[in-house]
């Protein structure tokens, strides 16, 4: 039987918001071939001059390229071999080293719950993937939130690469919960049937500010397909059945961190921010593309049943978090810059190089944007040292 709402059907109750399967992914590649959206975002980016003056032309070469890249493609697994191609790569000539901690406590035969801080839309999980990949593991399915979506084609490709959909956009309470419970129940079925790990972030919206915080609605969602299946069933045993592992992620420098001081100065002196049309795909071709310094991945330890409320849950995702973020010379020269804190620095590991570096960033960075550029390095310090008040820690957004 068919929903003619929702499109899924008994036997497949999350066909709209699951990742692809092998059976689906010819016919989506072949689909992403001849999309002109994609076509021509990809001739605006890589062939902007005969983009403009043959843009029939410009197509014609980049369908051309897509065929020939996804030859031999048939399952999702050739899809993300050749995505772990381009990881390398994208490793090899961004970053300056990637290092990966904690995964050895972690049995590779068993799914978990990756939960982690999210600093970049893309490359957050997709590191974790990279990491799992080379210790010989399966990557995760991922969270993704449906207002990054507002194209087929970007719906598509992130459901080739083992994407779900995380819903965001709908309207009304029923609805919502409804999507929610959907959601849930998608992930427990992923985790406990299907033995799939799952990365999600620890909030919705990456934390431009550099404070890392859980949101407790998120746990909430997490817990409502055992309650469902249990009404009273102890929130601790449907926390440790879904192996939740808190995950870190560091970067010593942000390709976005000038954006997200744009976006965070336009809000406190304005009160508003409105994104351009294309910014959330422009934000993830300069995570990939932009220069990373340093990157440190570091998992956390399962968390098990010693939990009565979504809150004490939310803290301890917090404490791993925050325990387990690497901080790196930028995090301590953003703070000195800004002077307010000078018995939280440690500039034993700070060499003339990256200070050097730091200053060359730092002098690109207009004066009215500094403060907030500053601080998302800052912040981490910070948080560390237990040192921000109640009105500097962000609420979900």
């Amino acid at each position: 039987m068919t929903d003619t709402l929702t499109g899924t059907t008994a036997t497949d109750p999350w066909a709209d918001i699951r990742p692809y399967r092998d059976d689906e992914v010819a016919a989506v590649l072949a689909n992403l071939a001849s999309n002109r959206e994609l076509l021509d975002a990809l001739t605006r980016y890589r062939l902007p001059r005969l983009s403009r003056t043959l843009p029939w032309l410009a197509r014609a070469l980049a369908s051309h390229v897509i065929r020939r890249e996804t030859r031999g493609v048939t399952s999702v697994r050739d899809f993300q071999m050749r995505v772990a191609y381009y990881m390398a790569r994208m490793i090899r000539t961004s970053t300056d080293d990637f290092r990966v901690e904690g995964l050895e406590n972690l049995r590779p035969d068993t799914a978990y719950l990756f939960i982690g801080n999210h600093r970049d839309i893309s490359l957050d999980p997709a590191f974790v993937n990279y990491a799992l990949h080379q210790a010989g593991r399966d990557t995760v399915r991922i969270a993704i939130g449906d207002n990054l979506l507002k194209k087929p084609y970007v719906t598509d490709l992130m459901r080739l690469n083992k994407s779900f959909i995380v819903p965001r956009a709908l309207r009304g309470k029923r609805a919502m919960l409804a999507a929610y419970q959907n959601l849930s129940s998608y992930i427990r079925h992923s985790i406990i049937d299907d033995n799939h790990s799952i990365w999600m972030a620890q909030r919705e919206g990456r934390a431009k500010d550099g404070i890392d915080r859980t949101d407790p609605a998120i746990i909430k969602m997490l817990t409502m397909a055992r309650r469902q299946e249990e009404r009273n069933a102890p929130i601790g045993d449907a926390i440790a059945e879904l192996r939740m592992v808190p995950v870190s992620i560091s970067y010593e420098y942000d390709p976005c961190d000038l954006q997200k001081a744009r976006e965070l100065h336009a809000i406190h002196s304005q009160g508003r921010y409105e994104k351009s049309k294309y910014e959330d795909i422009q934000s993830i071709v300069a995570g990939i593309t932009g220069h990373k310094g340093r990157v440190e991945l570091r998992f956390g330890e399962p968390l098990g049943t010693g939990f009565d409320t979504p809150e004490a849950v939310a803290a301890e995702i917090d404490r791993q978090v925050i325990d387990g973020y690497h901080l790196f010379p930028t995090h301590y020269l953003a703070l000195e810059a800004l002077g307010d804190a000078p018995e939280l620095l440690d500039m034993s590991e700070v060499s003339d190089v990256d200070r050097a570096h730091f200053q060359a960033r730092l002098n690109e960075v207009p004066a009215e944007l500094r403060t907030w550029w500053l601080a998302q390095y800052a912040n981490p310090v910070r948080n560390k040292a237990e040192r921000l008040t109640d009105s500097e820690i962000p609420s979900a957004r």
